[in-house]
């Protein structure tokens, strides 16, 4: 949450959507924007993800995750108007999710849906690098854990490599992986036929 009159600070400093910055830069980025404003955190654990993705509901599942934590944050941060990077296909509508989880008091706070807001609004893109740097903060910690098994993206061969072996040499994913995810399946596949052909 930031002061309308400080947003023209975050273009002077360069901020942008998180995905157009080189890790270095958002590592920078994020204690400038830590020093301007006023922010809250929320990180969905895999278990938690899995559980919306198997048991929700049509229209209840990943999206009423985000929009659910979203309102812990707006509800933590309680500012008077709200951009959010709608996830849904249907912008106004996940709009209309997370003012479904606010308190009643907060029901009538001006909320901006729309997709792309990432690029488009600047508050919205330095919440997209205070994202990025708490999720790349939270991979080197699981490295610790785990060994380095990449970014955690299915586009890095180490990520990739790491899932089929862990899956080779036991019974189940490690915690640290959603089991719903669909890279997870396609793995699972992959290694079901390798071993029907062995």
């Amino acid at each position: 949450m930031i002061p309308r009159e400080r947003v023209r600070d975050l273009r002077e400093m360069g901020v942008k959507d998180s995905k157009m910055l080189t890790p270095f830069a958002r590592k920078q980025l994020r204690e400038r924007i830590m020093a301007l404003a006023k922010v809250s955190v929320r990180e969905a654990q895999p278990r938690e993800i899995d559980d919306v993705v198997f048991h929700g509901v049509k229209l209840k599942k990943l999206n009423f995750l985000e929009a659910r934590m979203m309102a812990e944050v707006i509800s933590d941060l309680r500012p008077p108007e709200v951009y959010v990077d709608a996830s849904d296909v249907n912008e106004e509508r996940f709009g209309e999710t997370i003012r479904s989880f606010l308190s009643n008091d907060m029901r009538n706070i001006k909320i901006v849906s729309k997709h792309h807001a990432d690029k488009n609004y600047l508050p919205v893109s330095a919440a997209s690098i205070i994202a990025k740097t708490h999720r790349d903060h939270a991979i080197e910690l699981l490295h610790n854990d785990y060994g380095d098994f990449g970014s955690g993206y299915i586009t890095d061969p180490k990520t990739m490599e790491f899932l089929r072996q862990y899956r080779r040499s036991h019974s189940e994913y490690p915690p640290i992986v959603r089991v719903s995810w669909k890279t997870a399946k396609e793995v699972e596949d992959e290694l079901g036929q390798s071993r029907l052909g062995a």
